[in-house]
């Protein structure tokens, strides 16, 4: 029998990714639930897959054809979410990124699941990239050591950003001038902490399976519309973060790329809400040989899911301390940058 599914949210992630991506997976998930914060939309998307809808998530919660939730709502929610449906006897939570937006947050999550045995997995489908394999394969089969790691961003607006900047923004921009007021270090420090552990969370992981100990962060600063540049230091190694999102800009470009000894890895990921296959590895020596890999038919969406299938039918265990590790790593920083451009004056 197919584990029931219940879906917290109905925006463009769900209908774009976690719909399709169940649907191929037909045999292990069946999709029972959906609920919205009150828009609306998870009526129309339920529909389509035969379920039932709600708003709020007390109705899903109470469903006992739910067996696993997914939460694809606001960030600030996520903590308070896992623990009402840890309470409530789920058996499974996959969980959009980020896990929690405090360390006590974090901390107290994964010892609700650990302690009610809930298996929870979070939605980082970059680190379930099958590229990211390859590219971690690479690197150890070589024996390369890591010189410097950047991560470049290059995105379409996303509503739910701008919404956040908006909020931001209400009490000090001048009337009629729009834009968030960057200049204020305390509004520069909230937007580039909640871009860090919203947004640059995708990459974080890896960041962390390659450069484990964050030493300091070396400069922050958030860049107008809406993005930020990042540089720290971890484990010696030198990490440069850059994002932005651009009304009218190029099309999306997301690109890790870690220098080594002898050569430059790039993993190109592909756009969000798009199911175009796994990233892209690139490899360039000293010497100027060029190789690229080819791209997998899997992508991390469809990859996090098997992942989350294998938990359920036994063949494989949650790693609490490695997700607990992972969250703490990317507060850690986001609370360092945010510090950081706090007290500029």
């Amino acid at each position: 029998m197919p584990h029931g599914v219940g879906i917290v949210g109905a925006g463009p992630g769900v209908s774009a990714l976690h719909l399709p991506t169940l649907a191929r997976l037909s045999g292990e998930f069946d999709v029972m639930h959906i609920s919205d914060g009150g828009s609306g939309r998870a009526q129309e998307l339920a529909e389509r897959m035969g379920a039932r809808w709600s708003s709020g998530i007390a109705e899903l919660l109470a469903d006992p054809r739910v067996e696993v939730v997914v939460l694809a709502s606001p960030p600030a929610e996520h903590a308070r979410q896992i623990l009402a449906a840890v309470a409530a006897g789920k058996r499974a939570i996959l969980c959009e990124k980020p896990l929690a937006t405090t360390l006590e947050d974090a901390d107290e999550v994964i010892t609700a699941c650990r302690v009610a045995g809930t298996a929870l997995l979070i939605g980082t489908n970059h680190l379930y990239d099958p590229a990211w394999g390859r590219a971690k394969h690479h690197l150890l089969a070589g024996g390369h050591r890591v010189r410097a790691i950047c991560v470049t961003l290059a995105l379409p607006p996303n509503a739910r950003y701008h919404d956040v900047v908006t909020e931001l923004s209400a009490p000090a921009a001048a009337p009629g001038r729009g834009g968030a007021p960057l200049h204020l270090p305390q509004v520069a420090a909230s937007v580039v902490r909640q871009l860090i552990t919203g947004l640059a969370v995708h990459e974080l992981p890896m960041l962390r399976d390659l450069a484990p100990t964050i030493e300091r962060v070396v400069f922050a600063r958030a860049i107008a519309p809406i993005g930020y540049v990042l540089g720290y230091r971890a484990s010696g190694i030198p990490v440069r973060m850059a994002t932005v999102m651009l009304p009218d800009g190029a099309d999306a470009l997301w690109n890790l790329e870690i220098i080594t000894d002898t050569d430059v890895l790039t993993v190109s990921f592909p756009p969000a809400f798009v199911h175009v296959g796994s990233a892209e590895v690139r490899v360039v020596t000293e010497t100027g040989k060029r190789t690229t890999y080819p791209i997998d038919d899997t992508d991390g969406y469809l990859a996090e899911w098997r992942a989350l299938a294998d938990v359920l039918n036994g063949s494989s265990v949650v790693e609490y301390d490695e997700l607990l590790d992972d969250a703490r790593y990317a507060i850690t920083l986001a609370d360092a940058a945010s510090e950081l451009i706090g007290s500029a004056r």
